[in-house]
């Protein structure tokens, strides 16, 4: 079923062909869109063939931008940023990522203007728009801009100009808002969002970091719709036990108009074939869903016969052995995939050791095979789609049966009288953004800019005396490894610059968050959080190593009893 088929013109070609007509000779333009800087570029030189000065900027974050194509980055610098009093705090410090990591050593102030950034004396243009949002509240959101003086020098206009960037993700929210959906969830499916839009896709020079609208579209249109479903059903924003059904935005970038599709589609058990790593422990890429499934029998174990509401074999195992109870388990996101190499790593060696244990490689099989999918168009995008589940909750979260997915945790954790959980997880390995909601990731704003690997340390009541010391030791051993001590020590630094202290203990390199959890069904759950959303090559080497270590390390310590 189609719910909108639409088909924008390209705002560059509309303003190219406005100007160009002839009757503008001797005017200038300034203009921002969320166009890339060759079809910008191109853009100016037919408008100046027909007598127009034209400078066309970028409406997506401008600062890096100006950096980028005007002033390349020089040093230390003091940056006044925009005083908007709608804006967030530290959003423009934020939206100023990565520069701190790309030559410049930027000390921000509070700036004089507005919507202006000014550096050394030069203004640089922040394009924004108070609108009100999906959730009919006010956001301060990029937006397309635009200057025209007359051939006499005059002022004639300087205001927003609606992009088809801005259109699209507008006509789709109102669209999904005014549909008659079923009173009570699921909602749907599998409801298809696919775009192809004219963009930004670049990669920049510090880290996995990348400026690209079409994964912020996909981001803005994944939560926004999540957001707007969860009011529907009077649920609070921060709300992760909602199933609406499958959100699925696929988008991509190409020259031309933009295009959208809004369709309900029945779930789909298909499997896909991106090629998988040739050796899953030197693994430079996320293993396929037959890779996983191997590795996982060749363990052994007692197999539990678990399935996913799309179908899929949710493979627990369960290992005899001695040693305290323990379950280890990844994928619960499962765009987070350097978990579920690590995991199958050490529930390799931990078999050979003897340890009783129970496992989950991927908890979350439709969303892995969901992030596969993505990953064909967009290799690098961190496709938060797949972070839930194929009813669209967090698998973690549900709370009734059917529990699908989630059986297979409660079972393991039940038969192994576990004291332990390990939960390997990840988080974006580059920039979180949602411009067209603010900006910032809504509920998310601590995952907005990566910051090395954490750990999460949570602990029923009357069980954290013990959690210091376990990390202690923990962290001391994992920083002995000098690859991924340089990585972190060079995330916090840039994390510190955009972002400020780290708000929880740094312990030998390594930011640890301990909390107590009333709802854990275990004393002790050690979380990894590794930026690993979507990397490659030496990168997710390391990433999963890592994971691996942590597992081995935490436990080795709790058969010693740190815990």
């Amino acid at each position: 079923m189609i719910l909108l088929d639409l088909t924008l013109p390209r705002t560059l070609d509309a303003l190219v062909a406005r100007f160009a007509d002839g009757s503008h000779r001797g005017a200038r333009i300034e203009a921002w869109l969320f166009d890339n800087h060759a079809a910008r570029r191109a853009a100016e030189a037919r408008l100046a063939t027909a007598g127009v000065t034209a400078r066309i900027r970028s409406a997506y974050k401008p600062l890096v931008h100006y950096f980028i194509e005007e002033a390349p980055p020089r040093g230390r610098l003091t940056i006044g940023l925009p005083t908007h009093p709608a804006a967030p705090p530290a959003r423009f410090r934020l939206e100023a990522y990565p520069l701190a990591g790309m030559g410049v050593a930027p000390r921000f102030v509070e700036g004089s203007e507005p919507l202006a950034c000014s550096i050394d004396g030069t203004s640089v243009f922040a394009p924004n728009a108070l609108r009100t949002d999906h959730l009919g509240a006010p956001a301060l959101t990029p937006c397309g801009w635009l200057r025209h003086w007359d051939a006499d020098g005059a002022l004639v206009s300087d205001g927003p100009m609606e992009t088809e960037y801005e259109t699209l993700f507008a006509r789709a929210m109102a669209t999904l808002a005014a549909h008659p959906w079923p009173s009570a969830a699921p909602y749907f499916e599998v409801l298809a969002i696919t775009a192809t839009i004219p963009g930004i896709e670049q990669p920049l020079s510090y880290g996995d970091e990348v400026l690209s609208t079409a994964e912020a579209l996909h981001e803005d249109f994944y939560f926004s719709i999540l957001e707007l479903m969860k009011q529907r059903a009077g649920l609070p924003a921060a709300d992760r036990t909602l199933q609406p059904g499958q959100i699925v935005p696929d988008i991509t970038v190409a020259d031309g108009p933009a295009r959208l599709t809004i369709a309900l589609r029945p779930h789909s058990a298909a499997t896909h074939a991106l090629p998988g790593p040739a050796d899953l422990d030197d693994a430079d890429r996320p293993p396929t869903e037959a890779q996983i499934a191997a590795a996982t029998d060749a363990l052994g174990g007692e197999a539990r016969d678990i399935a996913s509401l799309q179908g899929r074999p949710v493979l627990a195992r369960v290992f005899e052995g001695d040693g305290p109870g323990l379950l280890l388990s990844a994928g619960q996101h499962a765009n987070e995939t350097s978990g579920i190499v690590g995991a199958l790593r050490a529930a390799k060696v931990l078999r050979a050791q003897g340890q009783r244990f129970a496992f989950i490689p991927c908890e979350n099989p439709d969303g892995n095979a969901l992030h596969h999918a993505l990953r064909a168009a967009n290799p690098r995008h961190m496709h938060h789609a797949a972070r839930y589940s194929a009813l669209g909750d967090d698998v973690e979260a549900r709370e009734a049966a059917p529990f699908h997915e989630k059986a297979a945790r409660l079972a393991l954790i039940g038969e192994t009288d576990a004291r332990l959980h390990l939960n390997l997880h990840g988080y974006p390995a580059h920039e979180w953004t949602r411009p067209l909601s603010g900006y910032l990731p809504r509920g998310f704003e601590l995952w907005t800019i990566p910051k090395g690997f954490f750990l999460i340390f949570r602990h029923l009541a009357g069980y954290a005396d013990k959690a210091m010391p376990f990390l202690e030791t923990l962290t001391a051993h994992l920083a002995q490894d000098a690859e991924l001590a340089r990585f972190n020590a060079t995330q916090l630094e840039t994390w510190a610059a955009h972002a400020g202290a780290v708000p929880f203990p740094v312990i030998n390199g390594i930011p640890c968050m301990i909390t107590e959890s009333p709802r854990q069904t275990v004393p002790y759950q050690i979380i990894t959080e590794y930026p690993d959303e979507t990397i490659y090559g030496d990168a997710f080497r390391l990433a999963h190593r890592t994971q691996m270590r942590t597992v081995l390390e935490a436990v080795r310590l709790l058969r010693e009893g740190a815990l």
